[in-house]
């Protein structure tokens, strides 16, 4: 790509999605977000050319927005529609299961955003929420994410990021939902390698992040404070490389002067004392199991880890917006209090120069809320080599559209063995569809690995890797007879053919067993020459 790639961030937060993907080499032309402390935090942050708005994504449409910024098409938009209603916390009132699931428009922002994505058409899209959205409302929403994205003209497919494999010192697990426009070759990776910019991957504890800070007591500290330098030194010399690592490449530190948002919250007395009484590493239920009598008045059987003391040899537990509300579950590994918003930023990766200038409570909430940065950066990273593929595959398959155009044949593109046309890969499939799964574990690998390729040259909208989830939704064409590529019902969230569901499962199997190359598995000039027979169909 000869230029910086483009992208929008909708549902934007204080911009930690933001800057990991321009840390990765994009160009954000504007963020949107409802939350007026998070767009105050952007803007503090961010160049003054990026258009930062301060509205409510349901009203504010795509159309105002390539009028602000004078463009139509853009290469990639990313967001994290809000989470809450589809968080596994919201379980304990039965707000997101059950007979009791109560209507939460929030669980609907997802549609703003595809809004979006059907206006500007980027290459691709990445959607970002909790792993609660698989199962709210038995997997309702999970499906329709997917399958109203489907219907836009993107190949969609879900994967979960695991922020700890990426240098990230938390227990963090989201979801990833990528859509990439159907008329772009290639499939997105399924695995997530840590960014390029920071090199080897350490996988930091809990204190290589945080224990060079001023101690403090509840109450104490302040909106800007020198560092303890004495104090990062010995710091450094204790932990090594894997400390000196995320401070200097992930924090940046060198291009902070002053710490700031360093200030605990205060906690009652009675607090305190029940906070003494819990070791590194324990929560209030292990205490009281050991024998500890605890004072906090939360009901045992439904708050047994209310209160949790992190440990600094581990990961801390993962940083949420609830950290605005009280910091009870996150009390210092060694100091009498709970995580101040500096440490909260630091355990999210936000370099120390990444400045907070809203109240506290606040603070807590759009840090919590956040997109690590090293997550976004490493989703930067593989769409950058996604996109930069593509402009390679684009140019090398121009020329066979010109030779069709002008010849008004199938090109070839040897060695691979592909279908002739849409009836030969039916052809291809039809012995493959009515075996039994014992039966197609029996066929040679020739004979299956021709079906399989067939498959993706038929259907080249799908992404390999939705071959195992598809959810229970099937969808039928109102057609009364199967379409023109043999079959008609389709499930709601995978967009599989239902017939041909066994055989998605079957080269999932090989390929993990090592019977399929990854190149076999996801075979992209089969994908490539399926693409160039429907654009003309």
């Amino acid at each position: 790509m000869n230029r910086e790639p483009t992208f929008i961030d909708l549902f934007c937060g204080c911009g930690g999605f933001s800057l990991g993907l321009i840390r990765a080499g994009f160009r954000c032309l504007a963020a949107v977000d409802f939350n007026e402390e998070a767009i105050q935090t952007f803007k503090a942050n961010f160049s003054k050319d990026i258009v930062a708005l301060h509205k409510d994504l349901t009203t504010f449409t795509p159309a105002k927005l390539s009028a602000k910024l004078g463009v139509k098409e853009i290469d990639v938009i990313i967001g994290g529609p809000p989470c809450q209603g589809f968080s596994n916390v919201r379980q304990v009132d039965a707000a997101n299961h059950g007979s009791r699931v109560r209507r939460d428009k929030r669980r609907y922002l997802f549609r703003a955003f595809l809004e979006y994505v059907d206006a500007f058409r980027p290459r691709v899209f990445v959607m970002e929420n909790v792993l609660g959205i698989q199962s709210a409302a038995k997997g309702k929403f999970f499906t329709l994410v997917q399958s109203e994205a489907r219907a836009l003209g993107y190949r969609v497919h879900a994967q979960v990021e695991e922020a700890w494999k990426l240098g990230v010192p938390q227990k963090r697990r989201r979801q990833l939902i990528i859509g990439t426009r159907d008329d772009v070759p290639g499939y997105f990776p399924g695995e997530l390698r840590p960014a390029a910019r920071i090199g080897a991957c350490f996988e930091p504890k809990l204190w290589d992040a945080i224990g060079d800070l001023p101690p403090l007591s509840a109450g104490s500290g302040a909106d800007e404070l020198d560092y303890d330098l004495t104090r990062r030194t010995s710091h450094l010399s204790h932990r090594g490389e894997a400390a000196r690592h995320y401070l200097e490449k992930v924090l940046e530190i060198s291009r902070a002067s002053k710490l700031t948002a360093h200030r605990a919250r205060p906690h009652n007395d009675q607090d305190l004392r029940d906070f003494a009484r819990i070791r590194e590493g324990e929560h209030s239920g292990e205490a009281e199991a050991r024998g500890e009598r605890l004072e906090f008045t939360y009901k045992r059987t439904c708050f047994e880890d209310r209160y949790k003391r992190q440990h600094r040899e581990g990961l801390c537990s993962t940083i949420v917006a609830h950290l605005s509300k009280d910091g009870l579950g996150f009390i210092h590994p060694t100091q009498n209090r709970s995580l101040t918003p500096r440490e909260a930023a630091r355990i999210q990766s936000f370099p120390d120069w990444f400045s907070f200038p809203v109240a506290r409570t606040h603070q807590f909430r759009i840090i919590g809320n956040a997109v690590p940065p090293l997550v976004a950066e490493a989703v930067g990273d593989e769409v950058r080599d996604f996109l930069a593929a593509t402009d390679r595959s684009v140019r090398s398959v121009h020329p066979l559209m010109q030779s069709r155009a002008t010849s008004g044949k199938t090109p070839s593109l040897p060695p691979a063995d592909f279908p002739a046309d849409i009836s030969d890969a039916v052809q291809r499939l039809l012995p493959l569809s009515r075996v039994t799964q014992r039966e197609l574990r029996l066929l040679p690998a020739s004979q299956f690995l021709r079906g399989w390729h067939a498959l993706i040259w038929l259907y080249p909208e799908l992404h390999p890797d939705n071959a195992l989830d598809h959810g229970d939704d099937v969808l039928e064409m109102v057609a009364p007879t199967p379409d023109a590529r043999g079959w008609r019902d389709r499930y709601a969230r995978s967009g599989w053919p239902v017939a041909l569901e066994l055989i998605g499962r079957e080269a999932w199997r090989r390929y993990e067993k090592g019977e399929l190359s990854e190149s076999d598995f996801y075979c992209v000039d089969a994908q490539r020459a399926g693409l160039l027979e429907w654009r003309e169909e």
